[in-house]
């Protein structure tokens, strides 16, 4: 959703972009190996590239398992993170960066300008091919793990008052408007595919929304409010004792991720494709959930975090 796009918050120039990839090396300072995500060879000798994240855990440690992939494939890497899903977008079709992980909710409503009625049945291939054929920018392999939008509440409200699910917890605020705070942020607040798309379908509205960065909404849930948005991927909803509400009219928009590039850039060097393919395949949801509590739950670094996965899984050769 990230926001996450999923999910992006604030938004930054893109003159900042400039100075941000000028400064910033590669995440990983171990270089060699026999060749990344199950390549034996050096097979991008002689290529440097600029890998982009947006600014959220996830997206990072996306950015820092290709930064990781691609340096042991014999890449010069150097890696950004960057505010706003619009900016580090730009950023790519400027040639600013190279490549960066985006989301197939993202690339529907936010870059495509679709609606988040009718939905295609296979979201990332109509995403593919509409931004390859209008913007020249290509879609690898996508990751089946879905970082998509949901409400969630703490375990307690939910077993108190017999909510699992969006429905239920629409009934129960149109019976209870005092208890119908949302903590959320900005840009789930704004988007077609957040708040005002989810109370349309549901046919309620929150008595009170709480406007809060991203990264509070989660320790907030249950003390400001009572309901609060949240990535479904996110490593925060077990550390905080939180239960998703089942998305029974099925409103949120799949947000598979898969990495994004210029379409002239994979031409050049189709080699990544193969490369980044068998990592797009480990990423599920669960491994993601994973990889994102052991940083903001856990404390660790994404490039350690990355690095650690990759070895553990055998993607480095």
């Amino acid at each position: 959703m990230r926001l996450r796009s999923a999910h992006a918050r604030s938004i930054t120039t893109v003159g900042v972009t400039v100075a941000l990839l000028a400064a910033c090396g590669g995440g990983s300072s171990d270089k060699g190996g026999s060749g990344g995500g199950g390549g034996g060879s050096k097979k991008l000798s002689g290529l440097s590239v600029r890998v982009g994240a947006k600014e959220f855990t996830e997206s990072k440690v996306l950015g820092q398992i290709t930064n990781d992939v691609l340096e042991n494939a014999g890449a010069k890497v150097a890696t950004s993170s960057l505010s706003g899903s619009a900016t580090v977008r730009e950023a790519l079709q400027k040639s600013e960066i190279d490549m960066y992980w985006e989301y197939t909710g993202t690339g529907w409503v936010n870059i495509l300008k679709h609606t988040t009625t009718h939905l295609p049945s296979d979201l990332y291939a109509k995403v593919a091919a509409e931004d390859k054929a209008k913007n020249k920018i290509a879609w690898l392999q996508p990751a089946p793990m879905n970082d998509t939008y949901r409400i969630a509440v703490t375990k307690d409200f939910a077993d108190k008052n017999k909510i699992t699910t969006m429905s239920a917890a629409a009934a129960y605020i149109k019976a209870n408007p005092a208890g119908g705070q949302v903590c959320a942020a900005s840009e789930f607040i704004n988007r077609d595919d957040g708040l005002p798309g989810l109370e349309k379908a549901y046919g309620f509205k929150f008595s009170k929304v709480v406007e809060l960065d991203l990264g509070l909404v989660y320790t907030q849930i249950g003390k400001k409010c009572d309901f609060g948005e949240v990535f479904s991927t996110d490593g925060r909803i077990v550390a905080n004792k939180l239960a998703i509400l089942d998305d029974d009219k099925k409103f949120f928009v799949d947000y598979n991720a898969a990495l994004t590039m210029r379409q002239e850039t994979l031409d050049k060097y189709p080699a990544i494709a193969q490369l980044l393919a068998p990592v797009s395949k480990a990423l599920t949801s669960e491994e993601i959930t994973k990889l994102n509590a052991a940083v903001d739950v856990d404390g660790k670094k994404e490039s350690d975090v990355a690095k650690q996965w990759l070895q553990d899984k055998k993607l480095l050769g």
